[in-house]
C-alpha cells in the first residue's frame, strides 16, 4: 500500500514536471513564432531595405571641374583621364602588409607610405585613400592581376586637371591640388581621394563655381565587400566655364619678353573697359607639378629661389613707384591752381633748411615748366610743387588714380600698397609729418608703395579720363546675376588738367630730350605716351654722391634700383596702357621702357580688343 501510494507521488510529480515543461516550450515557440511573424511581417519592409543596403553599396562620383578659357576661347585648363590606386582600410584591415604588397608592384616612396597611413588614421575607415595616381598602363595591368591578394585596392578611373599653357600662365590661373586637413569641412565630397580643390589664381578664387555638384553611383558589393557591379548611376552637374579677357598668345609674348631679364613683371589693360589682357610676372612655376604633387626638395627650391617664382608680383609685388608717380604730383598742383606755366629753376638740388634734396640730374636741369619737367623728369621741379600742395592733397589725387588701395581684380593676395598721410603717419608710427617726407614722396619714394596693376590702372585712368577698374573676368553676369556692364565714371579731374599730363608723357618718349627717347614707337599711328621710373632700395650716402656717379651694373644685384615704365597707345587715341617694372634692373629708361614699347607695339598688333569695340559699334547703328 505504501509502495503504491509513493508511485502515485512520483507519478503526480513527475505530471506537474511535465506539463510546467511543455508549457514553458509552448511559451518559447510562441514567442520565436511571435517574434519571426513580426520581423518577417510586420517589419519585413525595413529589414528588406537594410538587406539591400547592405549589398548595395551608394557612392559619390565627384563632377568635371569646369574649364578656363582665355578671351578667344582658348582651354588654359581643362581635363584629361586617368587611372589611380585606392584602398580602403576597413576591407585591407592591414595596412602596412597591403602597403608592402603594392611596393612590389608598383614604386612607393617613404613620403608617400606616410602620407597614406597619416590619412587611414584621420579618415573613416570606409573611405578610400588613394595610393598612387597617373598610373601606366602596365601598372595598371600588374595591380588588377594580383588584385586577389589585394583586399581593399581598387583601381578608378578618374580626371586630372591639365594647364597646356603652363608656366607663363601660372600666376593667374593657378592650380588645383588635394584637399588638406584644415580645408575638410564636412562635405564628403572632400573627402574623395580623388577631389581637387583650387589652391591659388583663379582655380581658387572661383573654385565652387568651377567645382560643379557630384553625381553618385550604386554598386552591387560581396561580404568582402568587393565591387559585383554598377546598379545605378547618375552623373553630376559639370563645373562652370570661365572665360578670362586673357590673350593668351599675348600673355606669352609678355612672359617671353620679361625672361630677359632675372625678376620683372607686366601689366597690359584696355584703357576703357578695364579688361586685363597679360599678367606677367617672372620668374614663375609648373602648374602640374602641383596637381601631381611636389616632392620636399621641389618645394624647397621654389620657396627659397631669391627671384621668388611663386610670388604674382602683378599684385603682390609692391615697389616705390619713383619718378611714374609725378604725373599724380602735377594733377595735385594744377587742382591746388599751380598751372602748367609755373617755372622752377633747377641747379640739381633743393635746399630745405640745412639738408640737400637732389635731383637724379647731377647739375640740373635749369628752368622747367612742368610738362618740360614730366618729360625730363626733373625732380627739383616737384619737390617745389610737392612742397606747395602739401601731402594730403597729393595723397587724395594718388587715391582717386588708383593707388593706394586694392583694385579688386579678381585674383586672391592682392595687396593694398601705400598712399602715406600726415594722419598714417602719426597712426602707424606716432610721429608727425616733416616737410622733407613730402619731397621725397613727391617722387615716389619715402613711405611710398605700388603694386604694377595699380600703376597700370593709373595710367588707364591718365589716359580715359574716367574711373577704370581692372576685371579678369569675360562675362561676369555668369557669376553675378545682378552684374550690368556699364562705362565707368569720369574721373573728377579736369580734362584740361589731364590733357597738360598726358602732353608731358608724349614728351617723355617722342621728344628727343624726353628721358624715353631711344624707347620710343617709331610705327606710325602707334606711338605711345609715357613715364620712367627708378626706385632706389638704398640711400645714397654724401661720400658716393661726392664719388660721382655710382652705376647699378656695379653694384651687388640685390642693391641696384629698381627700374619702371608706365605708358599707354596710341598717342591720339588710347586704347591700350602697359606698366613694367624689372626688379633691380637699374634706370626706368634703359631697362624698363624698351619691354613697355616692345609689349605695347606687340598689344596694337594683335588688337585683341577690336572685336568688341566692333561688335559695340555694330550695336550703336543698330538701335539708330
Amino acid at each position: 500500500m505504501v509502495r503504491k501510494n509513493q508511485e502515485n507521488d512520483r507519478y503526480r510529480s513527475f505530471s506537474r514536471r511535465a506539463i510546467l515543461l511543455g508549457g514553458l516550450q509552448a511559451a518559447a515557440f510562441s514567442a520565436l513564432a511571435g517574434r519571426l511573424y513580426y520581423l518577417q511581417v510586420v517589419e519585413s519592409d525595413k529589414y528588406a531595405m537594410l538587406a539591400e543596403d547592405n549589398r548595395i553599396s551608394p557612392r559619390l562620383l565627384p563632377p568635371p571641374r569646369g574649364p578656363i578659357l582665355d578671351r578667344n576661347g582658348l582651354e588654359l585648363a581643362t581635363n584629361e583621364p586617368t587611372y589611380r590606386a585606392v584602398v580602403v582600410p576597413e576591407q585591407a584591415r592591414d595596412m602596412e602588409a597591403i602597403l608592402d604588397a603594392i611596393a612590389h608592384l608598383i614604386p612607393l616612396s617613404d613620403e608617400e607610405r606616410e602620407r597614406i597611413l597619416k590619412e587611414a588614421s584621420r579618415k573613416r575607415a570606409f573611405v578610400p585613400i588613394t595610393v598612387k595616381e597617373n598610373l601606366s598602363w602596365t601598372q595598371v595591368s600588374q595591380l588588377e592581376v594580383n588584385a586577389p591578394t589585394l583586399p581593399g585596392v581598387s583601381i578608378e578611373t578618374g580626371q586630372i586637371r591639365t594647364y597646356p599653357y603652363g608656366v607663363p600662365l601660372a600666376h593667374i590661373v593657378g592650380y588645383v591640388a588635394a584637399v588638406s586637413e584644415d580645408e575638410l569641412t564636412g562635405d564628403p565630397l572632400l573627402e574623395l581621394p580623388s577631389f581637387r580643390i583650387g589652391k591659388s589664381g583663379v582655380e581658387r578664387q572661383f573654385d565652387l563655381a568651377l567645382r560643379g555638384s557630384p553625381g553618385t553611383t550604386q554598386v552591387e558589393v560581396n561580404a568582402v565587400g568587393r565591387v559585383i557591379r554598377e546598379v545605378a548611376r547618375e552623373e553630376g552637374t559639370p563645373g562652370q566655364k570661365l572665360q578670362l579677357t586673357l590673350d593668351s598668345g599675348l600673355q606669352h609674348y609678355v612672359y617671353g619678353r620679361l625672361s630677359a631679364e632675372r625678376s620683372a613683371t607686366a601689366v597690359v589693360m584696355d584703357v576703357e573697359q578695364g579688361e586685363v589682357l597679360a599678367l606677367g610676372s617672372y620668374p614663375s612655376f609648373d602648374p602640374k607639378a602641383f596637381t601631381l604633387g611636389l616632392t620636399q626638395d621641389q618645394w624647397n627650391d621654389l620657396v627659397r629661389d631669391p627671384q621668388h617664382p611663386l610670388t604674382n608680383k602683378t599684385i603682390r609685388g609692391t615697389y616705390a613707384p619713383g619718378s611714374t608717380f609725378k604725373m599724380v604730383v602735377a594733377l595735385a598742383a594744377q587742382e591746388a591752381g599751380i598751372g602748367g606755366g609755373h617755372e622752377v629753376y633747377c641747379p640739381g638740388f633743393m635746399k630745405l633748411g640745412d639738408g640737400r634734396f637732389h635731383c637724379w640730374k647731377r647739375w640740373g636741369h635749369g628752368k622747367m615748366t612742368m610738362a618740360r619737367a614730366l618729360q625730363e623728369s626733373c625732380d627739383v621741379y616737384f619737390y617745389d610743387v610737392a612742397r606747395r600742395v602739401g601731402i594730403d592733397a597729393i595723397a587724395n589725387m594718388a587715391n582717386r588714380l588708383g593707388l593706394g588701395q586694392a583694385t579688386g581684380i579678381e585674383l586672391p593676395g592682392e595687396r593694398d600698397g601705400l598712399v602715406p598721410t600726415k594722419g598714417w603717419k602719426l597712426s602707424y608710427i606716432g610721429e608727425n609729418w616733416q616737410v622733407g617726407e613730402t619731397l621725397v614722396a613727391s617722387i615716389g619714394q619715402g613711405f611710398m608703395l605700388a603694386s604694377p596693376l595699380q600703376l597700370a590702372v593709373m595710367a588707364a585712368r591718365l589716359a580715359s579720363g574716367r574711373q577704370v577698374k581692372p576685371t579678369l573676368i569675360k562675362n561676369p553676369g555668369d557669376f553675378d546675376p545682378a552684374y550690368q556692364r556699364t562705362e565707368a565714371p569720369a574721373l573728377d579731374i579736369r580734362e584740361d588738367h589731364l590733357d597738360l599730363v598726358r602732353t608731358g608723357m608724349d614728351l617723355v618718349t617722342n621728344d628727343r630730350k624726353g628721358t624715353a627717347y631711344r624707347a620710343r614707337i617709331a610705327a606710325e599711328g602707334m606711338e605711345m605716351a609715357g613715364k620712367t621710373g627708378t626706385s632706389q632700395v638704398r640711400r645714397i650716402t654724401m661720400a658716393e654722391r661726392a664719388a660721382g656717379v655710382i652705376r647699378n651694373e656695379d653694384l651687388p644685384w640685390r642693391r641696384r634700383d629698381h627700374a619702371l615704365f608706365v605708358a599707354f597707345a596710341p598717342v591720339d587715341k588710347p586704347r591700350y596702357c602697359c606698366s613694367v617694372v624689372v626688379e633691380h634692373g637699374g634706370g626706368g629708361s634703359k631697362a624698363a621702357a624698351p619691354i613697355a614699347r616692345d609689349i605695347l607695339m606687340e598689344t596694337q598688333r594683335r588688337d585683341p580688343i577690336k572685336d568688341r569695340i566692333e561688335g559695340q559699334l555694330a550695336e550703336a547703328l543698330d538701335e539708330s
